[in-house]
């Protein structure tokens, strides 16, 4: 624990917390805040978990699934209250959002309930961990072991180079720009297992999707991801090329499918 962390109860004392996203003395994120953070509602893509006007699987995923994560699901959008609470946490170092972060995805694993063996924070590189001082998804993932006792397995995924900051590449640079960084060490037997992936943010999953592939090489029967919030990008349902008698037969196989790939 660092010194700040030692004098947080001091300093809360002559310098009271107040909310980073509206300035309310009090709490680090208010309760009229969290109130209006804007949740995902069920119309999402049932793979890669982005919203839509429909709940299926969008034209993006039929064409380069994000294998072999089984779906990716997110809490809230990633803007207002939450974006900022986000930042704060990683960049500013404001731990003590974590708790309030977390107890978020503690809830939706109680609402949608799948067995799950280990949760597995997204790493950073050893650099960058150095830097910040601490990993935000382990806290994140930490808040879920303490409440529901699903264990947090910081030992299993590790971070093998550092990578660009995704924030400003597309889609494909940003496959590319995580590919083959993560890995699995060779003693380690996944075989069976279905784990969480944990992260604070999902974009277009391709770093979740570059995370899950050695879990999967190491032999684990089921992975899930699971992020607080979801940065929204441009998808379609169907492709503009399909008449309208072909889309609508492709959504409702989607549809029928979908009972598979729950929650």
């Amino acid at each position: 624990m660092g010194l700040k962390e030692r004098l947080r109860p001091l300093l809360d004392l002559v310098f009271p917390p107040r909310c980073v996203y509206c300035g309310r003395p009090g709490d680090y994120l208010c309760p009229l805040c969290q109130e209006e953070a804007q949740r995902i509602g069920p119309n999402i893509c049932i793979r890669c978990g982005n919203p839509m006007t429909v709940r299926g699987i969008c034209y993006r995923c039929r064409k380069d699934p994000p294998d072999p994560i089984r779906g990716i699901r997110s809490v809230f959008f990633y803007q207002g209250a939450i974006g900022q609470a986000i930042r704060s946490l990683k960049y500013h170092g404001v731990r003590e959002l974590a708790p309030i972060l977390g107890a978020y995805l503690v809830d939706y694993i109680r609402e949608h309930p799948i067995p799950i063996d280990a949760l597995i924070p997204v790493p950073l590189h050893a650099e960058r961990l150095a830097a910040r001082g601490f990993n935000q998804s382990e806290l994140l993932a930490q808040v879920i072991t303490d409440t529901l006792g699903i264990p947090t397995r910081s030992d299993i995924l590790h971070r093998t180079r550092a990578t660009e900051s995704q924030a400003h590449l597309n889609r494909i640079q940003r496959q590319q720009n995580v590919a083959g960084a993560f890995a699995v060490p060779k003693d380690i037997d996944l075989r069976g297992m279905t784990l969480l992936l944990i992260d604070d943010v999902a974009t277009t999953g391709a770093t979740l999707r570059a995370c899950a592939q050695p879990l999967h090489r190491a032999g684990a029967k089921a992975i899930w991801a699971l992020t607080v919030a979801r940065a929204h990008f441009a998808t379609s349902m169907t492709s503009p090329t399909l008449s309208p008698e072909d889309a609508f037969l492709l959504w409702d196989e989607a549809r029928k499918r979908s009972s598979d790939i729950e929650p």
